[in-house]
């Protein structure tokens, strides 16, 4: 069932709130936990049914051995465990990807079971994961399977994150204050719903024919290099809105039911350098990876060279030999297994690879800044715009080999991307001044048939605009925070025009109540389109 979809937009939801509401406001707080529990199974089981005892059978597993490692911690319980778990995951989601790579590799001819993928196993399984491992470490200990169920379970966020903490969310299902109608959590959790919706429909879905457009020709010959660019910058906008949309429709739900889910999104194209990107985009994936991968990986390199007398990090500065072994070493492994957890295929390795490099080469600069004394940003304004398009450019060229069929069809968009498709000019350009001369000289080819017309070109260039000047969601609505630990500052034209801020007023609720009434009556109108990160 998706968000976006009249199936969940004019039952769904009423009748699951509805209920919630009337279970709250009676006071039955338990009633109204198992309520969205179940709603949550109908809510997966929607998709197939076939898979709600696969996701049930994982949590009773999770859930048994959760409660044995927080009585008496065991190593070997643990890696069985989290084995189990990860070899679930790679059934499920990697078979297919193994034997090819062996029928090509070794010239064999095995077939391919096509195994179909469990709706959100990558989010269930990391979340649960992360929920053994602190049982082990003493900082978990549910003792209700209800409580845990619901954790895992609730809808809002099941399908595409964010992956929540069991610190952060069982608290909120054990307090009963929780557990009551809030109009203040309902009329800002309805308006965030309804930003994410606006996000989905006027915008991510907008791109998606012109992405597949040059995507798919792409992987076949060399496009026009503004075909290429288009192509690429309209996958950026289509994957920054979708999960931007969802994540603030996943967090506005949340609140419908006074539950507040981690801030997963935080206007990560306007990141100044990698690094942050990846603190600002699915902020809760990179929490999961520093936390279980990339911390025990340095923590256990710092020890072999502390063991060995080796030379370790001071005050920001460190050696290349500490630089390639805590830093090198554990950031390549850890986007590895971030590009494998993506999607099963050698293209989301090489979107790993290409991010862990991205990383290194960002994580050493700053290094070679504090060795010679110099501030990590400047704060010259114009060498931070530079940073931010720098950074921007290195993320999109990531992101086509994240959609790419394959490792070649991407290289054949980057080449084209350089000028190997040769250079296209739109007939109607011709008028403006000079161009038909330069047209002329360079011979470019005058073609009516682009995949990307002049008016997909404008609206690029005027999403950009809005990517990188107006404030987002959580800032627009920052006098009322909707995540949790969420405390964003106001953007600058938020400090110029106060009416950029959300208020609670007739005015702001008419004028969001119509957006909303038209966007869904846009989403109903047509068949929903999936978000872009159920495939994962």
């Amino acid at each position: 069932m998706l968000f976006n979809s009249s199936t969940f937009l004019l039952a769904f939801l009423p009748i699951v709130l509805c209920g919630f509401l009337v279970l709250a406001g009676a006071g039955k707080r338990s009633w109204a936990g198992l309520w969205l529990t179940a709603a949550s199974f109908v809510f997966y089981g929607w998709w197939d049914v076939r898979y709600v005892p696969l996701l049930l059978g994982s949590m009773l597993f999770n859930y048994s051995v959760g409660r044995s490692l927080a009585r008496q911690p065991r190593r070997w319980l643990l890696w069985s465990a989290v084995g189990a778990n990860v070899a679930l995951l790679g059934f499920y989601k990697y078979t297919d990807f193994f034997l090819s790579t062996v029928n090509t590799v070794a010239g064999l001819d095995f077939a391919l079971p096509r195994i179909v993928l469990p709706l959100a196993i990558s989010f269930f399984t990391f979340q649960q994961i992360a929920y053994l491992s602190d049982a082990h470490d003493g900082e978990a200990a549910e003792h209700d399977f209800a409580n845990y169920c619901l954790f895992i379970t609730f809808f809002p966020h099941l399908i595409a994150g964010p992956i929540t903490h069991h610190r952060e969310m069982l608290p909120q299902f054990n307090d009963p204050e929780n557990f009551r109608p809030r109009w203040d959590f309902l009329s800002v959790g309805a308006t965030l719903f309804l930003v994410g919706l606006v996000k989905k429909v006027a915008v991510a879905d907008q791109c998606s024919e012109l992405v597949g457009k040059v995507f798919t020709a792409s992987a076949h010959r060399p496009v026009q290099l503004i075909d290429a660019w288009g192509g690429a910058l309209a996958y950026a906008l289509q994957i920054y809105f979708d999960f931007s949309g969802y994540t603030d429709m996943a967090i506005g739900l949340g609140m419908l039911f006074c539950i507040r889910l981690p801030q997963n999104f935080n206007s990560p194209y306007k990141a100044r350098n990698i690094i942050e990107f990846w603190s600002r985009w699915h902020m809760t994936l990179t929490r999961f990876l520093t936390a279980y991968i990339y911390n025990p990986i340095t923590l256990r390199m710092t020890r072999a060279r502390a063991a060995k007398g080796l030379p370790l990090p001071r005050r920001g500065r460190m050696t290349f030999g500490a630089w390639a072994s805590l830093v090198v070493y554990p950031t390549l492994l850890t986007m590895l297994v971030s590009g494998l957890w993506h999607g099963a295929g050698w293209q989301f390795l090489m979107f790993g690879l290409l991010h862990g490099v991205y990383l290194c080469v960002a994580h050493g600069w700053h290094a070679l800044k504090a060795k010679w004394g110099l501030p990590v940003h400047s704060v010259n304004k114009l060498v931070n715009a530079a940073s931010v398009l720098v950074t921007f450019l290195c993320v999109v060229v990531a992101l086509v080999y994240f959609r790419s069929s394959s490792v070649a069809a991407a290289n054949q968009l980057l080449a084209s991307m350089l000028g190997a498709g040769g250079l296209m000019v739109h007939p109607s350009l011709l008028a403006i001044p000079g161009v038909g001369f330069l047209a002329h000289t360079f011979e470019w080819t005058v073609d009516s048939a682009s995949r990307v017309p002049l008016s997909s070109v404008v609206g690029i260039a005027a999403m950009l605009t809005v990517v990188w000047t107006l404030p987002n969601a959580q800032q627009w609505l920052r006098s009322y925070p909707t995540a949790i630990q969420t405390a964003p500052q106001a953007s600058w034209l938020q400090r110029v025009l106060p009416v950029a801020t959300w208020r609670p007023t007739v005015a702001f609720g008419l004028s969001i109540g119509a957006v909303g009434f038209f966007v869904i009556m846009r989403a109903i109108s047509a068949a929903p389109t999936e978000f872009l990160y159920f495939q994962f």
